[in-house]
């Protein structure tokens, strides 16, 4: 019986404004609101679509969730209006202009926590102020990495130990130490900060912003996980064992979208008619079709495009690709820069090109697709899991290089197209023989078969989890459990 509205347990959610952020922390929301907790989501008004429009018609089907926007007054920060998510960054210099600049947030979050005096927050890790808030109104913080336990860990001893710095070159391998499984990194595939690369100004701000948060870390309540414990069991001992921290795991999150127009409406408007996608996969075989996107963040060159778009016709497998609209355009002119002549021609009813935004959990979820070349991001990965796809694993920056490590090493549901190099643009390395060969490895053959049984029992794994009585459902009610007596 759903308690009364008095009584019942109260969450404010804090995303970071970014897609790979909101999106599961919306997702996030509506698992606990399914729990019968009370859920409000803060954000600022360019990003409240992302969150307004999906529950605007989820409000028929599950228990209501408020959303609360925040004035964010980015003309301090040097910045025009309306400009309030990493999405519209280009470099690094002014990513971390905008995280200075959203402490200017702290004042409008304790606003909200003092007028819906809720039992706890969940707050991004690049909030650091919000451990302070919460500990002002006597409430527990909740962090939220966006990421899994591995990189967690990962990240963890690269900073302890520094093994980076026993190797002479950037393209000589060292071993994480003291790890579960033998893990072999080459500097490169490192953020340049770690490394000492890049302008020395810029790696201090980053080193400022992240031992503010870690600092706030530890201050923290706890940490809010989107895994389950049986994806990565080692992972989720040593996060707590070794580094000591307290963790709920409750994904995947993704999982509670089940109708269909629950999964097209996930973030932000898509460039395609959901009939029209679904039409064009129905038509097509089971697991016969790849599907290729690198998220919202990552930028891919002009000779990074043409390299895919060969590699994709020389693969012989048909294909759903995304290409970021505001990189490249769809105009005819955009088009011809980049697309090989008479490419769309060849492949008319082989390929399918969304320009934009895609309603990615609907189209993974398709019995049509086969494999997914995807860059590492851990939503897209644990989606990925969640419908038992393997992977073309083809990680840009952030920590999407030990998510592949997880993919390709230690689950083995994935195969590495070669990328070596750290950095949100994609600049063109990866060369179309590699792309073809990536693709063909986890489409046809006898090792494709076994990536593809390991993937699929992947995904039974996942849903098990996310069911009553399964081990993220469990981690669930213990945390609102504890959340309930917290303040009793």
């Amino acid at each position: 019986m759903v308690a009364q509205e008095s009584q019942r347990l109260h969450i404010v959610f804090f995303p970071l404004m970014a897609a790979g952020h909101m999106i599961p922390i919306l997702d996030m929301a509506k698992v606990f609101a399914t729990h019968h907790v009370k859920a409000t989501i803060v954000t600022t008004p360019y990003n409240a679509p992302t969150f307004t429009r999906p529950l605007e018609s989820y409000k028929n089907i599950g228990p209501p969730i408020d959303v609360e926007v925040i004035p964010f007054d980015t003309k301090e920060a040097g910045f025009p209006e309306g400009v309030e998510n990493f999405e519209q960054f280009t470099s690094d210099e002014m990513t971390l202009r905008f995280l200075k600049a959203i402490d200017v947030l702290q004042e409008s979050l304790e606003k909200v926590i003092e007028k819906y005096k809720p039992n706890c927050l969940v707050a991004d890790m690049l909030f650091p102020f919000a451990t302070d808030v919460a500990a002002k109104f006597n409430i527990p913080r909740l962090v939220f990495h966006g990421t899994n336990y591995f990189s967690q860990c990962l990240m963890d001893s690269l900073i302890k130990y520094e093994p980076y710095k026993q190797v002479l070159s950037d393209e000589e391998e060292f071993v994480v130490p003291h790890f579960p499984h033998e893990i072999k990194f080459k500097p490169s595939q490192l953020h340049t900060s770690m490394r000492g690369l890049g302008d020395k100004q810029i790696n201090d701000e980053w080193m400022n912003i992240f031992v503010r948060a870690k600092d706030a870390e530890e201050r923290s309540f706890g940490f809010i996980i989107n895994s389950f414990y049986e994806l990565e069991p080692d992972y989720a001992e040593y996060y707590k064992k070794v580094m000591g921290r307290r963790a709920w795991h409750i994904g995947p999150v993704s999982l509670c979208n089940h109708g269909k127009e629950a999964k097209f409406q996930r973030g932000k408007d898509s460039s395609i008619n959901e009939h029209e996608c679904l039409e064009w996969l129905d038509a097509k075989k089971p697991r016969s079709v790849v599907y290729i996107s690198f998220g919202s963040l990552a930028e891919v060159s002009t000779l990074q495009l043409q390299e895919i778009a060969m590699g994709l016709e020389a693969s012989n497998q048909d294909f759903i690709w995304v290409v970021r609209r505001n990189n490249y355009g769809n105009g005819e002119k955009e088009k011809n820069e980049w697309l090989p002549q008479e490419f769309e021609k060849r492949m008319e009813g082989k390929g399918l090109i969304i320009w934009g935004w895609a309603p990615q959990v609907l189209i993974l979820d398709h019995e049509a697709i086969g494999a997914f070349v995807t860059h590492c991001g851990w939503n897209s990965t644990l989606e990925s899991v969640s419908c038992g796809v393997p992977m073309v694993t083809w990680p840009v920056f952030a920590e999407q290089f030990y998510n592949e490590k997880l993919v390709t090493e230690i689950l083995k549901i994935g195969v590495g197209v070669g990328a070596k190099q750290c950095n949100r643009v994609v600049e063109g390395t990866v060369k179309r023989e590699d792309i073809k060969e990536a693709i063909r490895k986890v489409m046809v053959g006898e090792e494709a078969l076994e990536i593809r049984n390991r993937a699929k029992k992947m995904k039974e794994l996942a849903i098990r989890a996310f069911e009553d009585g399964g081990s993220s459902y469990s981690n669930l009610q213990s945390l609102i459990n504890e959340l309930s007596s917290y303040n009793a």
